[in-house]
Order: structure tokens, then sequence, then C-alpha cells
């Protein structure tokens, strides 16, 4: 080929690139709908298939179609759709059914079943008190959870829910049933012995009492009737499970509330996985005791040797092992990845799961027992993909204030140009706080920076993943180190990267929305514009209003009446500073919000207001914490962006109040 024709072909391909290149586009919010997400995969027995559903947002209705589709775990050929699932509406979701378990052998099931009650017809003095009575219009309550985040309200009298009865019976259905366990308990994590004549189970003896909190002991009974009580110690049990081979049974423990309060510690208690001997010979042993993360749905290898789950690392979810006889625990998968929704087979040879990444939503995938040979099984938003400009995500680490290592993430503007100059930054912080963001697709954030913006995602102190000592960095303080790691983070950012520290935003959503409220007020010159999502204000109206008081009792060290704990709430209420903020800001919230109730946000809007500062209040109709359905979704991330819009982009008209300083 001439040198002539080797130029021409070049500039051919060149062409053909950038051509390529101008048929990608930036997420529009119209791709909300577009998107199509993996629910529910469960791999066959014999580990050869994997059912799935997959779900389809419907803007006409605001439902999600679901579809049910099977999928060889050899990737030797695409998925087939088997069926339609019954659409679900896009408000709130349902409440779960009783518990219902099979034998080993399949002969047998046991289950739960409420006891029934007598209930005592009104008596009335006269029909005149009847009828005064029958024309009330309003709420009569005596208990103390009366709320609950989600429910009707009132909430139903938790301590008044009916006894739970666990039947044994055929699994044919053929007459037979008898009721082995009748006590005044409501059973849950049913498991059944190999041996087919013992059942374990946990239950809450106290749950009838409101001044306690939760702890649910470890139980077993036998199929004909003899119940045991295993523990009594103030723990939280579950996750409950035989070994294949009958000799123990695992379980993990977390520390009960009410120990933590009444031991003052500065600290919750770690998940650790235990086992013990099923013939009570032999103490508990701890697998986890050295192991720093938090095993979640554990389970047993068919010869009884190891105990496999999942756990959090850093912004990676993985899976992990642990031998019975006691030994280091090992992860089984690797990848910057969070794996979710992981299904093994009978015998161990074949896992499946759903992995997403930050620029892609999740996929199906299988692989080995030891997480080698992984085949992806289906790449359902291919043809969305392919026209997207999806930007790049970054992993990013730095040191906070007193030099404690922080990891976060930074995705680029969907039309970066390093030559155009700054860009604006919108900064992300997560709830919980006991939980973490990490590898994962985010339609939100990625609408964002398809719209010109740099977003920093922080796994703050108090996030999951890093270990106790992290988690529980924040005990008694809440917003102070965790806010130190935020801002270190912004400072990092706008030290090396094209981010002009006169338009950075924060926001978030439950925490991250106390988590706004409070940056706003002690860093009242870094924010040009906020976003506050179901945020907490004033933590002593929040103790008797919320249905997580706990929390109060616990990181704050006492209730609004306990001198010391009040001063707490004070100080680390927003409100209280909020003669300091400087930032517009605008407030999402639920209208009937009962984890964060309404008022939270409706207290801080005013008090901006009362002030002057820009503020802006979106009330969600008869919406509870999590803001649910497609229209609310959609027009939430509409009315935000035009918030980044107004007070994050460059405007010749309007003066930031953001200095672009460094935190103090």
């Amino acid at each position: 080929m001439t040198r002539r024709a080797l130029l021409l072909t070049a500039l051919c391909v060149l062409s053909a690139a950038a051509l390529h290149g101008q048929t990608k586009r930036p997420l529009a919010i119209e791709d909300y709908y577009r998107v199509l997400s993996i629910t529910n995969p469960q791999i066959s027995a014999d580990g050869r298939s994997v059912r799935f559903s997959v779900q389809t947002r419907v803007e006409s209705d605001n439902s999600t179609k679901t579809e049910v589709f099977t999928v060889p775990t050899d990737a030797s050929a695409p998925p087939e759709k088997v069926g339609d699932a019954p659409a679900a509406g896009g408000g709130r979701g349902g409440r779960g059914g009783l518990t219902r378990v099979t034998s080993p052998d399949g002969l047998w099931i046991v289950r739960t079943q409420e006891k029934a009650r007598q209930t005592a017809e009104p008596k009335y003095a006269s029909d005149f008190e009847k009828r005064h009575q029958e024309r009330f219009k309003g709420a009569i309550f005596d208990w103390k959870d009366f709320q609950r985040d989600g429910a009707p309200f009132p909430a139903p009298n938790p301590v008044a829910q009916p006894a739970l009865q666990i039947v044994l019976e055929p699994a044919g259905g053929e007459t037979g049933a008898k009721t082995i366990v009748d006590m005044d308990l409501r059973p849950a994590n049913l498991s059944w012995h190999p041996g087919q004549e013992l059942i374990a189970f946990t239950a809450d003896a106290d749950f009838r009492n409101e001044l306690k909190y939760d702890h649910a002991d470890l139980w077993t009974a036998t199929t004909d009737g003899k119940v045991t009580r295993l523990t009594s110690d103030g723990g939280v049990y579950s996750d409950v499970d035989f070994s294949p081979d009958g000799k123990y049974l695992s379980y993990a423990r977390t520390l009960g509330t009410d120990l933590v309060i009444q031991q003052k510690l500065r600290h919750g208690g770690p998940r650790d996985l235990y086992i013990r001997p099923v013939n009570g010979g032999g103490r508990p042993v701890n697998l986890t005791a050295s192991w720093d993360l938090e095993p979640t749905s554990a389970r047993w290898s068919p010869d009884s040797s190891y105990l496999y789950f999942t756990a959090e690392t850093g912004g990676e979810i993985h899976l992990f092992r642990v031998a019975a006889a006691g030994a280091a625990v090992e992860q089984v998968t690797h990848g910057p990845r969070r794996l979710t929704s992981l299904t093994i087979d009978r015998e161990f040879t074949t896992i499946a799961y759903v992995a997403g990444t930050h620029d892609a939503p999740g996929d199906l995938y299988a692989a080995d027992i030891d997480g080698s040979h992984e085949r992806r099984l289906t790449n359902l938003n291919k043809d969305l993909a392919a026209g997207l400009a999806i930007p790049k995500t970054e992993r990013l680490q730095w040191r906070s204030k007193d030099g404690t290592p922080i990891e976060g993430w930074l995705t680029f503007p969907a039309t970066f140009d390093s030559a155009r100059g700054t860009y604006p930054l919108v900064v992300f912080s997560h709830g919980g706080p006991h939980a973490a963001t990490g590898y994962a697709f985010d339609f939100k954030k990625q609408y964002f920076a398809a719209n010109g913006y740099f977003v920093l995602d922080t796994n703050f102190r108090s996030s999951t993943g890093y270990g106790d000592a992290f988690k529980w960095a924040t005990w008694g303080a809440w917003g102070d180190k965790d806010g130190e790691d935020v801002m270190a983070g912004i400072d990092y950012a706008l030290a090396h990267y094209p981010i002009d520290g006169r338009r950075v935003g924060h926001t978030g959503h439950s925490y991250g929305g106390f988590m706004t409220n409070w940056l706003i007020t002690q860093y009242p010159d870094r924010f040009a514009a906020a976003i506050t999502g179901a945020g907490i204000s004033n933590w002593i109206s929040d103790y008797g209003t919320a249905d997580i008081y706990r929390t109060k009792e616990t990181e704050f060290f006492g209730t609004p009446w306990d001198p010391a704990a009040r001063e707490r709430m004070i100080r680390q209420s927003p409100l209280s500073h909020a003669g300091r903020v400087k930032t517009p800001t605008l407030f999402v919230h639920g209208e009937v919000d009962q984890r964060v109730p309404y008022e939270e946000g409706e207290q801080m809007y005013f008090a901006l207001k009362r002030r002057g500062i820009p503020a802006k209040m979106i009330q969600y109709a008869g919406q509870p914490h999590g803001i649910a359905g497609h229209w609310n979704n959609v027009h939430r991330m509409i009315n935000e962006l035009a918030w980044w819009e107004t007070y994050l982009k460059p405007s010749t008209t309007r003066t930031s109040s953001a200095s672009g300083g460094r935190a103090r």
C-alpha cells in the first residue's frame, strides 16, 4: 500500500471514529425510564442456570414492569424470557408474609402462624355514648411506638401483636399438622437440623415489654415439642443455620441496644459469626473475632468445612469464607465492584451474583465457587450504553484533618474538556450514617455529571466496611469528625482537579441531609448552594417524633432530660447554628416521613427564610422517609438540577457567597 493510500486509510479511520464519537450523548433525564435492572437471581440446585427478574420503569402509570428470565451459567446462550410478574406500583412496598421452611428430605414443613386471639366487643353506657364514639375522626393510642416510617398513623402497637406458633406438617399437604411451639413468642429465622427432628429459631421473650429494645435470642424445638432457650445474654441473634453434618449451629451475634445503654459504651458492638456444638458439649466459638468487618447471609459448604458469607470492604462488597475449624477469614471474590444478590448452588460449585460499577447498571455474572472463571450472563443496557457518553469515575484517597485515611470517588463531567477551565462540584454524603457508598451505578449522580458537574462521593467516618473503630468514630458528636472528612475530600479535589472552589454544592438524604444542614452551618463560606433531603435539624424535637429514638439514647449517650445528653443534642443540632448560614438551600421532604419527620426540614427552612437566605421547600404528598415513585424521582432530579443550575453555574449577575478557601 502506498504512503498516500495509508494516509487516506488513516483519515477514514479517524473520521469514522469521530463520527462514532459524535453519536455519543450525555445521559438525559428521559433515560431514567430506559434503564433496566436485575432483581432476585436464584441459581438452580444443579448450578446450571439462573432464574432472575428484569424490571422496567413505566412512565405512563408510575409502575414497574417485571419480566422473569432464565440463563445458563456457562454463558452458552442468551437469557430466555419465561414469564411476567405482576406490575409493582411506584409507591410504598408491602409487608412480608410468614415463615415457611421445608425439611432437608423434603417431607416436612415447619411454618409460623398467628395464634388465635379473642377480641371483646366494645361496651357503651348508652346509645348516646355509642353514637359519639362512632362519630370520632382521629387517632387514639396509648403505646410508646406509635410511629413507624411507611406505616399508617398510628402504627399498630408492636407489643400487642399476636404470638406466633410453629406448626409442623407433611409437605404433601395431607392431614397431620401439629403445633410444636406455642408460647408467647414471635419466632423467626427457622432452620432445620439435618437429622430432621430439631428446629432452631430466634425469638425475643420480652417483645411485650415496650421499655426494652429488641433482643432476639436463640432457641431450639424438637419435632415432638420440647422447647429450649439457648441464650439470654442481651445479645441480638440472627442468620441461624445448622452445618450439613449436624454437628454445629451457626449464627450471627451483635450487642443488644439495652446492653450498650446500660454499660454506657462509647461504641456499638461488632457483628460476629459464631458456631456452637449441637450436642451441648463445648463453648460457642467466634469465627470472626479477629476480623474487623461484618459478615452477612452466612451459608455452610456441603462438607461442613466452611461458612461462606458476604461483607462490605471499603466501597466494595465481596464473598468471603471462614473455616469451621477456626482460621483467618479468606476473601473469595475480588475487584472494584459491589456484588449483590449472591446465590450459590447446592453443591457449592457455582455462584451467581449481580455486579455493577459507577459507569454501568448491574448485570448478572456467574463464577466458580472460588471466584475464578467469571462469566457475564447478561448485558441488559447494552443498546442504551452504546449511545451514551458515560464519564469516568476515579477512586480518591485523602487524609482528614486528624490524619485518618478516607476513601471517595470523583465522577467527571460527561463533556469534560481540560482546556475549558474549571467546573462546578456537587458533593454527596450518604445516609445511615452506618452505611457506605461505593461501586454502583447511581442515575442521579450520572445525571448531574451529564450536565457539566464533577460529583464527589465520600465514605466519611461512621461508614461501614472500614472496621469497627471507623464505624463508631463519630459516637457522641455526629457531624464533627465526619464533617472534617468531607471537607478534607473537597480540599483534595480542589487541589488536584479543575474545580472552581466558588461553585461547590453539597447534598444528601437522611443522614446525608443532616450532614448538609451541619456543613452549611459549620463552613458557611464554602458552599454556593445546598440541597437537604430529609435532614435532621433539631435533635431535641427529633427524639420524640421520630421512630428511631435509639440513636439518641446510644450515640448521644441519653435522652433530652439527661443534662449531658441534652447539651450534646443542642450542640450537634444544625438549627442551633442556623444564624451562620449563608448558603441558598433547597429542602426536600416526604409529607409523612416518620424517620426524620417533616417538621425537621420545616424548622431549618424557616430559619433560613427568617434571615433572608434563599430557601425553597419541596414536600412530597403522602411520602415517607424514602421518597418513592418514578414520577417523584424524576420530578426531584429535575428540580434539584435546576437549583444547581441557578447557584453553581457562572453568572454575571450573581455573586457567590462561597470564598473557595480551605477548611479551617
